[in-house]
């Protein structure tokens, strides 16, 4: 990663996923994007500066993208893909880490997700 704009947006990432505590997430990379993973998946990716994108369940995509058109959108890309991408300049830490919640629950495996609620 060379880019200032990514490496900020991956650093807030990180520390928002550290700040929720959520078990097992690993730092890397996701056809080359820098990307927070659990169980060798990725839950989060930084598509570029302004664009980060989130693992969803393809039925809740929908929903976020009425509720707040100004932060989720959609791209043909990922249409059919359970993956939405938002604006990181438009979203709130607070929302961000309620998203990253929701992503790496997605992604996580059930082990993990036990190790999660244990814990809370």
């Amino acid at each position: 990663m060379t880019d200032v704009g990514i490496d900020t947006v991956y650093d807030r990432l990180q520390r928002l996923a550290a700040k929720a505590d959520l078990p097992g997430v690993e730092i890397g990379t996701n056809y080359g994007m820098p990307a927070l993973k659990v169980g060798g998946k990725a839950f989060a990716t930084v598509r570029d500066a302004d664009t980060i994108v989130l693992s969803i369940a393809i039925v809740d995509k929908e929903l976020l993208i009425e509720m707040a058109p100004e932060i989720y959108y959609q791209t043909d890309h990922y249409r059919r893909w359970p993956s939405l991408p938002l604006r990181a300049a438009a979203i709130g830490d607070d929302e961000l880490t309620q998203r990253l919640v929701d992503a790496w629950r997605f992604r996580a495996p059930r082990k993990l997700q036990t190790a999660l609620f244990a814990s809370r």
